[in-house]
């Protein structure tokens, strides 16, 4: 990992300005994200105990922690549930009959059927006036440590007076032959504070404080959101008295545009493509998916930190991005 820090540091030298808005730096086993001298997320993509590497916490402009605390539990009377579920992460429940989504970033022992997913190498590092981005290849490991795939990423952050804005690109070659198979346990997920989630059946708290799930088509709830298909889904609320919201979109060249949701009201907001079976409660259905070795999918999405704007707003943000042109590492 200092090899790693020397190299970002190196890069970056290069590659920042002196005003930069967004201002990357390197340590040795994760990246800092700052936007206006302000900081905004922490990559985290090293550690002896790291098996899955994340982003946190996500902050409003304002600087509101809008992500649940990691490990669970630092905020008192959050819920401690899904301890799996740190920051902005990525992961499937299925993949070759290896679990890629429960993977907690504590010790572990050896697992038949847990996977792990590490950092392989860092590309570009780079910081600018109106934004900045990291590259980063990562190895799907089986139990036994060899690699069934590779992932290039690249994330894209914007500097932006009251959104915060990240683009993730996501580029999977295959290794060995790999079936994401169908299941809900996934994908590309967060889980927001526990101010921000919907009003639960035991919850004595206020409604009308209480967060809830809106989608492109207007469904708003849990009911009609979860399983259903849309380009983007919301979490707003209320957090220490300031609207914020958190909506996650799914760009139109994705395959199965517009992609599944398994986001629920306990705080779980997450794109799904694959749970078909699940979602439409139908076993006859299949939403698997298979590359051949050599083969590669390819996934883009954004995620906007807003200050609790409406549909019609958070629409004219997804057209915004439904515009953008590539901007994968491997293009």
């Amino acid at each position: 990992m200092k090899q790693l820090a020397l190299v970002l540091v190196l890069s970056l030298g290069a590659a920042l300005p002196a005003r930069a808005q967004v201002k990357i730096t390197p340590g040795p086993e994760q990246i800092a994200i700052e936007i206006d001298g302000k900081p905004f997320t922490v990559f985290y993509v090293g550690g002896k105990d790291l098996n899955r590497p994340y982003l946190y916490p996500l902050r409003s402009a304002s600087g509101k922690v809008v992500t649940r605390s990691f490990p669970a539990g630092q905020v008192p009377g959050e819920s401690v549930d899904h301890p799996h579920h740190a920051g902005v992460f990525y992961g499937h429940g299925d993949v070759n009959g290896f679990n890629y989504w429960a993977i907690q970033n504590v010790p572990t022992k050896p697992d038949a059927t847990m996977g792990r997913i590490v950092l392989k190498e860092v590309g570009a590092v780079r910081g600018g006036k109106e934004s900045g981005s990291v590259d980063v290849v990562l190895n799907w490991l089986k139990p036994d440590g060899k690699t069934l795939l590779t992932e290039a990423r690249r994330m894209t952050f914007y500097a932006q007076p009251t959104l915060r804005i990240i683009d993730f690109d996501f580029d999977f070659t295959a290794i060995d032959k790999v079936v994401f198979r169908d299941t809900k346990e996934g994908t590309f997920a967060l889980r927001v504070a526990g101010a921000l989630d919907e009003l639960q059946s035991k919850d004595t708290r206020d409604p009308a404080s209480r967060g809830k799930l809106t989608n492109a088509e207007g469904g708003v709830g849990e009911a009609n959101v979860w399983g259903k298909r849309s380009a983007w889904v919301d979490y707003s609320g209320t957090l220490e008295g300031e609207k914020v919201g958190i909506v996650m979109m799914d760009h139109p060249g994705n395959p199965r545009h517009p992609t599944y949701w398994h986001s629920r009201a306990y705080g779980l907001h997450s794109i799904n493509p694959f749970g078909v079976h699940d979602f439409l409660n139908d076993k006859a259905q299949d939403g698997s998916l298979t590359l051949q070795p050599g083969e590669h999918v390819r996934f883009r999405y954004r995620v906007i930190v807003h200050p609790g704007q409406g549909p019609a707003r958070l629409q004219e943000l997804y057209k915004q991005f439904a515009q953008t042109k590539s901007t994968s590492s491997n293009q």
